[in-house]
């Protein structure tokens, strides 16, 4: 019999530590601890949480050891890792020191982990241009990731970055993709890959990309209206997916949280705010 795995993919968690004001006045931690409360009410036990970028809002020390403490007290009651990508809202070097304990860097953050049969490949999607951060894969990581790809996986391998590789049906955040996702298909064609995973975009959007499923989820601090053409409505809500692999297939399950989903404000192309 095939071995099923079950994974849950949070995103954009824009996690801020208690002394300083919540983005949107939204109380991000409260609704982390949420996701994992209705986790432990699936008839299912997850082999790890993916979080895929923007883990803080602010980037600083002390979001990166509230989230290390706030992960380190819900996943106890799963005994399973977190597995965790980098986005345009955090900075390496706070991270390297709040979250993972380590010397202050700037290199980028990526690796491979294996859960059984099934390997998750974590890349790290941020690049600074001109002083703005894009959604990049630099070459030499790229290189990594092919190197990485000779070796299949029994159960085949998901990717996890922040910025989708593929486009969605928002005309404003089509900028907010990975812009050489055509050097990341050339890489992961033919190889094991069976699923993408990302976030960065706040709203569910499913796609294939290079001919496998590519989903970007739900962000757990606030979500954006996927269906507003001129502006942006920021929402009130949090969700996660349910990831399934088996027999080869990446499964994804949105599961949003029960909420009102009230708007937080609506930002209009022409500047004017609700």
């Amino acid at each position: 019999m095939a071995t099923t795995h079950y994974l849950i993919h949070l995103t954009d968690t824009h996690l801020k530590a208690p002394q300083q004001k919540p983005f949107l006045n939204v109380d991000a931690a409260a609704k982390l601890r949420a996701v994992f409360a209705q986790v432990k009410t699936l008839s299912i036990a997850p082999s790890c949480f993916i979080i895929s970028g923007d883990l803080t809002h602010e980037g600083d020390t002390d979001d990166y050891r509230y989230l290390r403490q706030l992960l380190g007290e819900e996943l106890s009651a799963f005994n399973v890792p977190a597995l965790v990508a980098l986005g345009n809202h955090d900075h390496r070097a706070a991270f390297r020191e709040g979250f993972l304990g380590e010397a202050a860097s700037e290199a980028p953050y990526y690796y491979s982990t294996q859960l059984g049969g099934l390997r998750v490949i974590v890349l790290d999607s941020q690049i600074e241009i001109d002083d703005k951060v894009e959604g990049r894969l630099d070459a030499a990581q790229l290189a990594w990731l092919g190197e990485q790809l000779t070796r299949p996986a029994p159960d085949g391998t998901l990717l996890v970055l922040h910025h989708p590789p593929h486009p969605n049906t928002h005309p404003l955040l089509q900028s907010h993709l990975l812009t050489n996702a055509s050097a990341l298909a050339d890489v992961i064609a033919g190889t094991d890959v069976i699923g993408v995973l990302s976030g960065h975009i706040h709203f569910n959007s499913i796609a294939l990309f290079a001919g496998v499923p590519s989903a970007a989820g739900m962000g757990i601090a606030f979500n954006l209206d996927p269906s507003t053409a001129r502006s942006m409505r920021f929402i009130d809500s949090a969700g996660y997916n349910l990831v399934m692999v088996r027999e080869g297939q990446m499964i994804v399950q949105p599961m949003p949280l029960p909420g009102a989903h009230a708007e937080l404000y609506h930002w209009h192309i022409d500047g004017s705010l609700d």
